[in-house]
């Protein structure tokens, strides 16, 4: 890695009450903006002091996601994240994503009432409404669900974006802009011009990129595309003409970015589009339609030309100055990207108050769990039969009463009422006894409260013994009485 990872071994030693856990279902070996982001955040974050911890989908077993088989989607991960979670107990909480580890992650906070941010990397209901032709309205009513006011910010890349989340009334979106590394990302001084001009795009080759809208184009030089994705074959096929590089290398980009002479961006469903600071950042100017992304990231600027004709942008960023275009990128660091976003994050927990995390006495789970208090139970039992007097008296009086029950009553239902009773006994007895023993545990010195909670203890265990007597005492009169 470039840039943000040497600053994240060279970086400061973690400072206590900085310990981030990001949850994210995107992750290597998978490529895209999410994990670049992702990435560079983590490093510049770690120079700064932080303890970054990423949970992914590298924990736990996997299934290709239907039709994006380069995303691999976490099966059944509700009990791993919460191990994870309780054990790496983080002072904030950041869910990038909506995939099963997000889900489960939010879940988690909100039995826990642990607060926590997420992120808006992905535009997903453009991207579901591209590829399933699903209404917008449903998968927003999702997001809106899932970015809910339990999440204390939704972390947005462009203003364009949070203006859209608020026309569809999701959650509370603040502004997380993005960087690029501009060492790697970089002009090729001794760069010599193309006899024909190169018109560039670098990402996925997916229907939502929208790739048809450049490779269609009438334009005088070469297309070239970089990247892989479920589109590639058949595009190729389709347009035999253009130049299929594949995917490539982080460090091999600077590259094409270098030789090329425009960097087209066709997409219209990119909520940053992090491709278009790379490329500016070699000096590439962009031609890209006025949409989210490009017009927060190119704008106004003469870094590019946007137009809803893409062939006349096309044309008209070839007479950009290469120098003005990098100008403009370097505008961007991570470094204060990533600033911005450890100032939207929040406490995991708002007060010291107790919290069922605190116990280190509630990490058992399933089966485990089961057997623990079958054990504990047990050992309650023993205790009481040794150290109880009152117990061992009226575990002896049921040894009677029990038996009885059987003789005094002709049903079932009478049965189990005067066995019911004697067993309610022995319960508030044993209940008594524990609130005795959490006083005693607290102080044993004599205090007005203390004795007033084992007096309210006695009195319901006499009051058991009074119902007892009187369900017996019933049933005899009803045996003489017939």
């Amino acid at each position: 890695m470039t840039g943000g990872n040497k600053a994240g071994r060279a970086g400061k030693k973690p400072v206590p009450g900085n310990k981030l856990l990001i949850v994210t279902d995107a992750w290597y070996p998978q490529v895209n903006g999410v994990v670049r982001t992702l990435t560079h955040t983590k490093s510049c974050l770690e120079a700064e002091g932080w303890q970054v911890v990423m949970l992914t989908p590298q924990s736990f077993r996997t299934i290709p996601c239907p039709t994006y088989p380069e995303i691999r989607l976490s099966l059944l991960p509700a009990a791993g994240v919460a191990k994870i979670m309780r054990t790496e107990a983080p002072d904030r909480i950041h869910i990038a994503t909506e995939g099963p580890l997000g889900l489960a992650a939010r879940n988690y906070a909100l039995r826990h009432e642990l607060d926590f941010t997420t992120a808006y990397h992905t535009r997903f209901p453009e991207y579901v409404a591209a590829r399933t032709r699903l209404p917008l309205s449903i998968t927003y009513r999702f997001m809106r669900w899932f970015h809910a006011l339990q999440s204390s910010a939704l972390l947005a890349s462009t203003q364009s974006v949070i203006d859209d989340l608020q026309k569809w009334q999701t959650g509370k979106p603040v502004l997380w802009p993005r960087g690029v590394d501009l060492e790697l990302f970089s002009p090729d001084r001794n760069r010599v011009p193309n006899k024909q001009p190169i018109f560039l795009y670098v990402g996925r080759v997916a229907v939502e990129k929208n790739l048809e809208a450049f490779l269609s184009l009438d334009l005088e030089g070469e297309k070239w595309v970089v990247g892989g994705g479920p589109a590639l074959a058949a595009l190729k096929r389709k347009y035999p003409a253009a130049r299929f590089f594949g995917m490539k290398d982080k460090t091999e980009l600077p590259a094409f970015y270098q030789q090329a002479d425009v960097f087209v961006f066709p997409s219209r469903t990119d909520t940053f589009g992090l491709v278009l600071l790379e490329a500016m950042g070699c000096g590439l100017p962009v031609a890209a339609f006025p949409v989210t992304g490009p017009k927060d990231v190119v704008g106004h600027s003469e870094a590019g030309s946007l137009d809803t004709d893409l062939a006349k942008a096309c044309r008209k960023a070839l007479t950009l100055d290469r120098e003005k275009v990098r100008a403009h990128a370097a505008s961007y660091s991570w470094q204060s990207a990533s600033r911005i976003f450890a100032s939207h994050l929040i406490p995991a927990r708002q007060d010291a108050s107790y919290n069922i995390l605190d116990n280190p006495h509630k990490h058992n789970l399933g089966l485990r769990r089961a057997l623990e208090a079958a054990r504990h139970s047990f050992s309650g039992l023993r205790f009481a039969l040794y150290e109880e007097s009152a117990f061992r008296q009226e575990l002896l009086l049921a040894c009677i009463l029990v038996p009885l029950a059987f003789w005094l009553a002709p049903d079932l239902s009478g049965r189990m009422l005067l066995i019911g009773s004697v067993l309610l006994v022995l319960i508030v007895e044993l209940l008594n006894s524990s609130v005795e023993a959490a006083i005693d545990r607290i102080s044993m010195r004599q205090h007005g409260l203390s004795r007033r909670a084992k007096d309210y203890g006695s009195a319901a265990v006499m009051l058991a013994l009074l119902l007892c007597g009187a369900v017996y005492a019933s049933a005899v009169w009803q045996l003489l009485a017939g």
